[in-house]
């Protein structure tokens, strides 16, 4: 009877799975030659879950800005699926050490990168094959598949290669359907690169993935991606530098899998390289994030991306079709959970020992700073689950984020205590540490992070571990207030990106403010430059004027302090001539070649998701048609501007800045305007180096490049917090420096720049780029006629997540006038 009963539940599952379709004969296409698009993706998932609902779960857990559903499927046997929630409760609590889990979890995420399209058809073929043919694999396996991270951006790809490809498709790299426009597919909605905002979570998509990835924390993630047409496949080892935290067992078990794959390409004759370019330092990639919570984390890189279209000829004359990077990043997914169903066991032990105790330098890291700043950073450790909580009043010894060098700090119940010594201790150290450990200074990526500087927080990292109070940090925000409608005067500080919104909304909904441009006391209370005053005489015509600022006030929990007059008791009056009116700027961006899509893009997320400001976008098509005089700001993204500005336009551009109108100048966009073009900046001269002609090997090639480069290093700042674009700062400013472009003090305005001494605090930078940067400015404003050039040498906005810049960007739209 029990052979009888094993024997029907096989014929069962072998009946149900040869009724599965293919994904070809559901989409009704051969799979690798179009394109599918998202909505057709989900229809292929769905059919599976429904037709199969013991072993695959579907579940959508997120929607993109432009509405796409982001979807995860659960796929595992009939008996794991059954179980799943238990499958999953026990494997958390192997993070705590109390867990006895027998199950490997493997996370796939395909396509990130939209226009690295060929991961989504990937995913197709390899849930299918894991529902019939290797349907081994899962006994001891749960996979977690999302069959695309960026659902927008894929989307975007499709349609326009569907759109313009020649039929049958162009091999030749030069038809149309191998170029994409300035806003290609790669990025999402808002142009940023979720590949690098695992750690950040700007965007949606992460943020609501990031829910869900903290509900499982897989063994094993892989994120799938596609690199240029003439490279052949890469899968792991990663390339040093890896950071230190990462163990043995992850270096080891990357090996593991790279050889199980290599088997199969050897069969098959396909080309693939390990151990070069993709390193595992930055913590906000698809591997390296996975990777700091305990799993092994794994990039896989076919060939082709946004030019390899359904074929293209490559530079030796091979044809690479969709087809075939459809079969490596199929082989290489399906070789991945061969691997982890094999080591299921072992996996399950390592990770366990992954999140015991581990003996770091710095056990507590304990931040002091604005509340509003410490509240920001108290919302992304929550995201990430990381723990945190108020300091015991008293001194804290350690090294010193703010000097450079150990000292003390006085602690207060506002302090906030960030301790290693919890499940994402390993997290907190690469989050935190002052200066991350470089095994190689030939990287990916950016070189520098740490939260206290990105947050701009006195910190102290501390070899001991500091008690806490065991409450929650900082005082109760504000949540009601008093608002006094016989007052003469409302005031309100003017210290972060909260307020910020705060005056951007009272802009935006007719209410009058007016700054502060000296600092000044009144009825006992002392307030900074760039104070907000809004006084009821301002705002007598508007009926609903004390309505509006309470509700405002109380939206961003803002403390409004009353005033009954406006006669100070030192500085200036509220009718004096250093208290005007902040205007309500009409904001055009530059959009289109010649800017970067990732900074336009960064620019148009502050505005509408964290400023929540209107803006027009001007493109580049039809700009210099645009009449200026209908906007007070222009912002021009970086880019690679060469000549774009011809006289004719530039003469237009000082004519409207004379005239009161104000640019605001980003990184690349300077060399567009600067000293040569017209505007009075200059780029920095530095002396010609008499070794530079001197012959050197070939094969140190990139090691002398790297003389010239700045990987995203941390610098210290002086600020002159008397001028407007540094209002709401002290006198020190720790900038991300992303290059080695530098450009001259100017005669008047510079509000934050370096002195000589210009060794990073932390991060790389070359030698030679370090004698160029010396004695530059960062960020500086310039008045031309009756109107300024404000210049942002750096990117305050980088990636949304240097949090302490983005003040600067908003003083030089409401406080520089």
């Amino acid at each position: 009877m029990t052979r009888f009963l094993l024997l029907s539940f096989f014929l069962f599952s072998f009946i149900s799975s040869a009724q599965l379709k293919s994904p070809s004969e559901f989409l009704g296409y051969k799979l690798g030659t179009e394109f599918t698009r998202h909505h057709e993706v989900v229809d292929y998932y769905e059919y599976l879950a429904k037709e199969a609902p013991d072993r695959v779960k579907l579940t959508i857990y997120g929607q993109t800005n432009e509405r796409r559903p982001l979807l995860l499927a659960y796929v595992s046997s009939s008996e794991n699926i059954s179980n799943l929630e238990n499958i999953r409760t026990e494997h958390l609590k192997d993070t705590k050490g109390s867990g006895n889990s027998s199950k490997a979890i493997v996370w796939l995420s395909y396509n990130v990168h939209g226009n690295e399209s060929v991961s989504t058809e990937a995913s197709m073929q390899t849930i299918y094959d894991l529902l019939t043919s290797k349907s081994s694999y899962l006994e001891d396996t749960v996979v977690i598949m999302d069959p695309c991270i960026n659902p927008d951006g894929r989307d975007r790809y499709s349609n326009w290669y569907n759109q313009y490809k020649n039929s049958p498709y162009q091999v030749d790299p030069n038809s149309k359907e191998h170029n994409e426009g300035w806003w290609n597919g790669r990025s999402n909605h808002y142009m940023f690169d979720l590949n690098r905002d695992w750690a950040w979570l700007t965007q949606v998509e992460s943020q609501q993935r990031m829910k869900v990835y903290n509900d499982w924390l897989p063994h094993v993630h892989v994120d799938f991606h596609e690199q240029g047409v003439d490279n052949p496949y890469y899968f792991a080892p990663a390339a040093e530098p890896y950071h230190e935290v990462i163990t043995d067992f992850q270096r080891d078990f990357q090996v593991t899998l790279g050889k199980n794959h290599a088997k199969y390409f050897d069969a098959n004759g396909w080309f693939y390289f390990t151990k070069e370019i993709f390193d595992l330092f930055y913590p906000s990639y698809g591997d390296t994030y996975p990777t700091y919570n305990g799993a092994i984390g794994m990039t896989y890189e076919q060939g082709g991306s946004g030019r390899g279209g359904l074929g293209v000829i490559t530079k030796i004359g091979d044809t690479l079709t969709l087809k075939d990077r459809l079969a490596h990043h199929h082989t290489t997914g399906l070789s991945t959970v061969e691997v982890a169903s094999k080591n299921a066991k072992k996996l399950n032990s390592e990770f366990k020992k992954f999140y015991q105790k581990r003996d770091f330098k710095y056990k507590s890291y304990v931040l002091n700073g604005d509340e509003d700043k410490i509240n920001a950073l108290k919302d992304l450790l929550a995201k990430h689950k990381i723990e945190y909580s108020a300091a015991s009043k008293g001194t804290v010894k350690g090294f010193n984020y703010t000097t450079g060098s150990n000292g003390n700090m006085t602690t207060s119940n506002n302090s906030l205590v960030v301790s290693t010594n919890q499940p994402k201790g390993t997290l907190v150290k690469v989050l935190f540490e002052p200066n991350a450990k470089l095994s190689d200074s030939l990287t990916y990526d950016i070189t520098a992070w740490s939260l206290p500087y990105a947050y701009g927080l006195n910190a102290v990292a501390s070899n001991s571990l500091i008690s806490s109070s065991g409450n929650d940090s900082s005082v109760d925000p504000i949540t009601n207030n008093s608002v006094n409608p016989n007052s003469y005067a409302y005031i309100a500080d003017w210290n972060s990106m909260k307020d910020a919104r705060f005056l951007a909304t009272l802009l935006k909904n007719g209410i009058r403010v007016r700054k502060a441009d000296h600092p000044f006391s009144i009825e006992g209370k002392s307030f900074k430059r760039g104070s907000l005053i809004i006084t009821k005489a301002d705002n007598q015509n508007k009926t609903d004027f004390i309505a509006v600022l309470t509700k405002t006030a109380n939206e961003y929990k803002k403390e409004i302090t009353n005033s009954k007059t406006g006669f100070v008791d030192s500085g200036k009056d509220f009718g004096s001539s250093y208290v005007q009116m902040i205007t309500k700027p009409k904001i055009a961006v530059l959009s289109g070649k010649p800017t970067s899509t990732l900074r336009f893009g960064e620019i148009w997320h502050f505005f509408e998701q964290q400023l929540h400001y209107p803006i027009t976008v001007l493109n580049s098509d039809y700009a210099n048609n645009v009449d200026l005089k209908d906007y007070h700001i222009l912002v021009l993204p970086s880019g690679n501007y060469g000549n774009f500005f011809k006289e004719k336009q530039l003469t237009k551009l000082q004519d409207w800045v004379k005239g009161g109108g104000k640019i605001i100048a980003m990184g690349g966009s300077i060399n567009a305007i600067d000293g040569e073009k017209g505007f009075g900046i200059k780029k920095k001269e530095t002396k010609k180096d008499s070794t530079a002609n001197k012959p050197k090997p070939h094969k140190n090639a990139q090691r002398e490049n790297i003389k010239n480069a700045i990987t995203g290093a941390i610098f210290k700042t002086k600020v002159d917090n008397t001028h407007p674009l540094a209002y709401g700062y002290g006198t020190d400013y720790f900038t991300l420096k992303l290059g080695s472009a530098s450009y001259d003090y100017l005669k008047n305005g510079n509000a934050v720049y370096l002195e000589n001494n210009t060794t990073p605090v932390s991060g790389f930078a070359g030698s030679k780029a370090l004698k160029k940067v010396g004695n530059t400015l960062v960020f500086g404003a310039q008045n031309y006629g009756q109107g300024q050039v404000i210049y942002m040498v750096d990117n305050p906005l980088f990636r949304g997540f240097w949090e302490n810049g983005k003040l600067f960007f908003a003083n030089a739209l409401f406080m520089v006038d």
